[in-house]
């Protein structure tokens, strides 16, 4: 995991920095790239942080109170929090709608990490920005995702059993998906049991050495 390096690009330093910072955060799985304004709009401060609490904490959990953007995603639900957590004025900016982001020709973090400060430092509107769901709504939110995943992967287990026996000139009984182990559990069928694994030439056909699992 990459440590966070902070490049100094002007004479400034935090301790002679005077009036509110700006910071603009370009989010990454593993590694996010920051810029820190002063309040002339002056570089301070850039480099990279590791996407973790612990990294977030040790470049900003002593800065006094800022104003920080940072691109709606996977990491920005939790690091806005987090970072709000820390005393910090949290703007989630809707990149979609943030054109000087969008039609840029290539990705680069650094510039994107600027663009988001200066943005913020002008007017936080311009950022479009969004609001996400508290810790407990999001959490509601991944239980009710969870159950859709697992009631559609079972769907298409069902559905690919039933594929399956029907290729075999047989078919399963008629049944809701809540019944369908009961029901091939009391209906053994001619395709499952030749399809039983044996010890022998089907094992070696798949790699698997006689003996084991």
């Amino acid at each position: 995991m990459r440590k966070h390096n902070t490049v100094k690009k002007s004479s400034g330093t935090r301790k002679g920095a005077k009036g509110k910072l700006t910071v603009g955060i370009d989010l990454g799985d593993r590694s996010s790239r920051y810029c820190i304004l002063d309040e002339q709009g002056e570089v301070l401060a850039e480099g990279s942080v590791a996407t973790t609490k612990k990294g977030f904490a040790q470049v900003f959990g002593s800065k006094p109170r800022s104003r920080v953007a940072l691109e709606v995603g996977t990491h920005s639900p939790w690091v806005s929090r987090y970072l709000g957590d820390l005393g910090h004025e949290v703007i989630v900016a809707n990149a979609r709608r943030v054109r000087l982001i969008t039609d840029s020709t290539r990705k680069d973090e650094r510039l994107d990490a600027k663009t988001l400060a200066r943005l913020a430092r002008i007017d936080p509107e311009l950022l479009s920005p969004i609001r996400h769901r508290s810790a407990q709504g999001q959490a509601d939110l991944m239980v009710i995702r969870a159950r859709a995943v697992l009631v559609e992967a079972r769907t298409m287990l069902v559905n690919a059993a039933r594929g399956l026996t029907k290729s075999y000139g047989e078919r399963l009984p008629s049944c809701g998906t809540g019944q369908v182990r009961e029901q091939l559990g009391t209906q053994p069928m001619e395709a499952a049991k030749k399809c039983e694994w044996k010890r022998g030439d089907e094992a070696r056909t798949f790699g698997i050495e006689a003996g084991t699992r």
